[in-house]
């Protein structure tokens, strides 16, 4: 009988293949960027030792409350929480001309059992009142939208129309 030419198997070396991984793993590791939710972003004003009171007239408040069950009350009317924009804009532009402590302040209060939810999309429609009350006044200053001006006529912008939120400690609200 005849034997048949054994040919060589091709086999692929294995013996390193652990290493390989384990490489790539940690490469992977290291190089990998985790996004890390950072919160909402806010200006916190700094800590004076020796703080007075002032007394603010109930003109330049516009004070929103709003219950454990998404109830808006603006300054003790109800309100839908989708008409806070609408709402603020002119009382915004009512106070453009006036100097700074004339200014609009806006106070967002909570019940502790306020749903996280609707205090971020009432703390959304104030902002965007301002924000859209800042457009208008730079398009009818400077002829653009306020993100596209310079650093100069935006601080101008900023200067006319600030953003004064208050966000008080939450408490119950009957």
């Amino acid at each position: 009988m005849i034997k048949k030419k054994k040919t060589p198997e091709a086999t692929i070396p294995t013996s390193s293949m652990a290493d390989i991984a384990f490489l790539l793993l940690i490469f992977f590791l290291v190089a990998t960027v985790i996004d890390v939710d950072s919160g909402i972003g806010m200006t916190l004003p700094e800590f004076i030792e020796d703080i007075e009171t002032v007394e603010v007239p109930k003109d330049r408040m516009a004070a929103i409350l709003i219950n454990e069950t998404g109830d808006v009350l603006l300054d003790g009317q109800p309100i839908s929480l989708f008409q806070i924009t609408a709402t603020l804009k002119p009382r915004i532009q009512s106070k453009i001309d006036l100097p700074k402590n004339k200014k609009l302040i806006v106070s967002l209060k909570t019940d502790r059992r306020t749903v996280y939810n609707a205090y971020i999309q009432a703390l959304d429609q104030v902002k965007e009142a301002f924000f859209e009350v800042r457009d208008e006044y730079s398009n009818s200053k400077f002829g653009t939208k306020f993100n596209d001006l310079d650093e100069t006529s935006q601080n101008e912008v900023k200067e006319a129309v600030p953003i004064i939120i208050s966000i008080a400690e939450p408490e119950k609200i009957k």
